[in-house]
């Protein structure tokens, strides 16, 4: 034989010991045996393990399945179970098996594995790696089990039919993978801590069973996509943050079980869901469903859906035409949940934002400055008795509905400041109308922006934000790093780029009349058709006419108004209403009568100082040159003998500040990546205003998240305009100042060095504000070690490497 031959010879024996070696089975058996305790009484190691209480072999002794629910087992599975090449079913479920769960890769026949009710301590995040034809896994009430999210890479597992994890821990967003696993059922979240939207893939996708209640912050966004889902019988959403309406679902044939209650969802119940044709349980209530109480079949198991709803009537039956009329308009916007709250019962006059005359109809609608997103609704001409309509300040796309020009007692109608595009309808000259602000009126962008008569997209809970809005679906660190371009990327269009040309705003003189007897109550110079001036005047007007001598009102519209006026609003200055304390005061929440909610800052001249009172002209003096959405509105102010209020527009979110850096001790949900781009984008704009497209242009000194207010929908506001400054002239001329003025941290350092107060001192402070949004931390935190204490010197260190500033971005549960 020659050395070839015999060299094969022993290679090929070599081969055949080591298969053999390998398809023994029974050496991984033993080791499980020992690693797991209390097991049935045949488990022995002088039997056969194929014999073996709960083991299934195929005729060459290999191990096929493993079938151990409910046998009472504690212990932990050994990692070896990876070499029982041939196991096609592991069923543990219900015992008390603790450690981590091994990898199953190697397993290519694995088809079901069942891990429910034990004491599981982790799950690798590879551990469906190479589990290509598993079709069925259950790791349901693992309560122990180390925090993990959903993997993108589970689109591999083509075959996958039911996914069980309810009560296991998991957290962050829920992949858009769906489109890929084509043969799921059974999805089943429950009870973990999942957040963010809904993908957009679980439309049209094979999903059955959907079970996806009682997050612990809650999953949030609208319901859109359940319509898409042709071949769901059961969807259980309860117990979250969904908001928006529920849609048609009547292209879901087969849905049987419906859980909607404990939401946030609004608008009318839809005819279709009432009309589904297998429907048989459901539950609605703990939200703010508007409009009529919806008639179910008598068939149908339903909840006392009336509690907790916002139905006008308590009983099925049509609702007032005026509180139709209304609640049309409402879903043109998405149905925001501040109007839900707030719109309840029957009668429309006694709504917020809405005012009525003596017989009843509608006279007024003021939904100025209120952040609605959405599009202007054809149905206000239903409205006839309608005289003034405010729809200023706000985000309304599309167009304005050439309906409203048929309104017999229209007098004013301002929708300033909004993005709205289309021509401009032509109204009769006894109507006031003004639509400064809207850069692309006259022009046709309907293939971006939508038409005029569409219904709203945003939700009042959403920052205007779209439902068509973009979900990540790759892992969190391509989240983070497309974040962070987008934000350097706004950095640089905003403060490098600037427009060619600014908006100029025309002061008017107008009359404020009131509504019912048309006499004048003060005249106003207001920019920008801006209806402060209105609201707060008939405010005083709605006190009685003794506060009338108190009043007036200066340039830009604000109104000096009474210190009486000021106490009533805010309870006496009541200690339960205290938002907030400062250097120079206290801020009160307060309350009109038509449910406005204002911040009233009271100062006492002796506390303030001359530093103080320089600030409290400053903000009357810069908030009435500049109005901007992004800029938060003064409405007001008082000087009451030693005492200096200012009035303001109420930001219901408090600051950046909070949400940023103590939102664990508020108990309240960290800020998404959306919602930081959202902020940033704000500020960014506000700040640019400031710059370039405002009458003259100025610099705040002391932009910091303290001093950036959140709206009910996350949207940011840039306030506390005391230390504001004129940026220098057309020559090139500084302000040189002896002392400076800010807060350390955000100091850019040539003003530091110079004390020259331009532009670049905005520039700096709002890149450390990026930052803060970026990593989660302080600009300043003595509590870090001295190099990481000051965070621009150590951001810079970090952006040496793209690993590192992924590791640096804040990892609170926010993506």
């Amino acid at each position: 034989m020659s050395y070839h031959s015999r060299h094969f010879l022993q290679l090929t024996i070599t081969l055949l010991f080591l298969t053999a070696v390998k398809s023994d089975d029974g050496a991984v058996m033993t080791k499980l045996s020992t690693s797991l305790t209390q097991t049935p009484s045949s488990w022995s190691t002088n039997a056969d393990y194929c014999k073996w209480e709960g083991i299934t072999c195929d005729s060459s002794k290999r191990v096929t399945v493993i079938s151990l629910a409910d046998k009472k087992l504690s212990g932990t599975l050994v990692p070896d179970l990876n070499e029982l090449s041939q196991l096609k079913t592991l069923a543990v479920q219900r015992n008390s098996i603790s450690g981590e769960v091994p990898i199953l890769s190697s397993l290519g026949n694995l088809q079901k594995v069942l891990l429910d009710s034990n004491n599981f301590t982790s799950l690798p995040s590879n551990f469906f790696a190479g589990l290509t034809i598993l079709k069925v896994f259950t790791v349901s009430d693992n309560i122990n089990l180390a925090p993990w999210g959903l993997p993108d890479y589970l689109t591999d597992v083509t075959n996958l039919q039911t996914f069980h994890a309810s009560n296991a821990n998991i957290v962050g967003t829920i992949p858009d993978i769906f489109s890929g696993l084509t043969n799921l059922q059974n999805l089943r979240l429950s009870y973990n801590n999942l957040t963010g939207e809904l993908p957009r893939s679980f439309g049209g996708s094979s999903i059955q069973n959907l079970q996806l209640n009682n997050q612990k912050q809650g999953l949030s966004g609208t319901l859109d996509v359940v319509s898409l889902m042709l071949q769901v019988s059961q969807v259980w959403l309860q117990a979250n943050s969904f908001s928006g309406a529920i849609p048609d679902l009547s292209n879901c044939s087969t849905l049987f079980d419906l859980q909607l209650r404990d939401n946030q969802l609004t608008g009318l119940v839809p005819a279709s869901l009432v009309s589904l044709p297998k429907l048989a349980n459901i539950t609605l209530h703990n939200n703010k469903l508007q409009g009529p109480v919806p008639e179910f079949k008598s068939a149908v198991k339903v909840d006392k859906y009336q509690i907790k709803n916002s139905f006008c009537l308590s009983k099925p039956g049509p609702c007032d035409p005026q509180v139709s009329v209304l609640l049309d308009v409402a879903g043109a916007i998405g149905y925001p949940y501040s109007l839900a709250t707030s719109w309840t019962g029957n009668d429309a006059c006694k709504w917020n934002y809405v005012v009525c005359d003596n017989s009843n109809k509608v006279t007024i609608v003021n939904f100025a400055k209120h952040m609605f997103s959405g599009t202007i609704s054809p149905a206000f001409a239903n409205l006839t008795s309608l005289r003034t309509l405010s729809l200023n300040d706000n985000n309304f796309v599309g167009t304005i509905p050439k309906e409203l020009t048929s309104l017999p007692n229209l007098q004013s109608l301002n929708v300033s400041n909004n993005d709205l595009s289309g021509d401009t309808p032509v109204f009769p000259p006894t109507v006031k109308f003004s639509f400064g602000g809207n850069p692309n009126i006259g022009k046709d962008v309907s293939n971006t922006s939508g038409s005029g008569s569409g219904s709203g997209s945003g939700s009042g809970n959403a920052g205007g934000g779209s439902n068509g809005s973009k979900k990540g679906s790759s892992g969190s660190g391509m989240v983070i790093r497309i974040v962070i371009s987008v934000i350097f990327f706004v950095v640089i269009l905003l403060f490098f780029s600037y427009y060619c040309y600014a908006k100029k705003r025309n002061q008017k003189l107008v009359k404020v009349e009131d509504p019912e007897s048309g006499k004048e109550i003060v005249k106003a110079s207001v920019i920008g058709g801006s209806s402060n001036a209105y609201s707060v005047g008939t405010e005083l007007q709605s006190r009685g006419s003794s506060d009338h001598a108190a009043m007036h009102v200066f340039e830009g519209g604000n109104v000096n108004i009474s210190i009486d006026v000021l106490r009533q609003v805010t309870d006496n200055f009541s200690e339960e209403n205290i938002l907030g304390r400062g250097g120079f005061g206290v801020v009160y929440k307060g309350e009109l009568h038509d449910g406005t909610k204002i911040a009233v800052k009271r100062m006492e001249a002796g506390v303030m100082g001359t530093k103080g009172l320089k600030g409290f002209q400053a903000e009357i003096s810069v908030l009435t040159k500049v109005r901007h959405r992004h800029l938060v509105a003064l409405l007001g102010y008082c000087v009451n003998g030693n005492e200096r209020l200012l009035v303001y527009e109420y930001m219901p979110q408090g600051t950046l500040s909070q949400h940023l850096f103590e939102f664990r001790e508020l108990k309240t949900n960290p800020l998404s990546w959306k919602q930081r781009v959202s902020i940033a984008l704000d500020v960014g704009r506000g700040v640019e205003y400031l710059h370039s497209l405002a009458q003259q242009s100025f610099i705040h000194r002391d932009l910091k998240p303290y001093n950036i207010l959140l709206g009910d929908d996350m949207r940011a506001k840039v306030a506390d305009f005391g230390l504001v400054k004129n940026a220098p002239d057309r020559d090139g001329k500084f302000s040189v100042e002896s002392r400076l003025a800010g807060t350390f941290g955000y100091l850019a350092p040539e003003y530091a060095a110079t004390g020259r107060v331009t532009t670049k001192v905005h520039v700096y402070a709002f890149g450390v504000v990026l930052m803060e949004l970026i990593t989660g931390r302080k600009a300043l935190d003595e509590t870090m070690p001295e190099d990481r204490s000051h965070l621009v010197a150590w951001f810079r260190k970090v952006l040496i490497s793209r690993e590192i500033l992924v590791k640096a971005t804040d990892q609170t549960n926010c993506l």
